[in-house]
């Protein structure tokens, strides 16, 4: 289940949104960080766990993806 946002159904269907791994992720399927968006809020998982998966805003994912960028 979803943190509730009152954009989203609070489920959502996590195996129905397209996920792309990063960049950084080596070429085995079973360990990679993946991304996926729906409106303004970013998922984020570990591909070894699925079913684990953070929410957060997206000014704060590009706060992040920022301040990455610069260190």
């Amino acid at each position: 289940m979803a943190l509730r946002d009152d954009r989203l159904p609070e489920e959502t269907d996590f195996t129905r949104l397209t996920w792309v791994k990063s960049s950084h992720s080596d070429n085995k399927e079973d360990e990679c960080v993946e991304v996926s968006s729906v409106l303004d809020v970013i998922y984020v998982r570990d591909s070894k766990a699925p079913d684990a998966i953070l929410t957060f805003p997206h000014a704060s994912w590009m706060a992040f993806i920022e301040s990455s960028l610069r260190h």
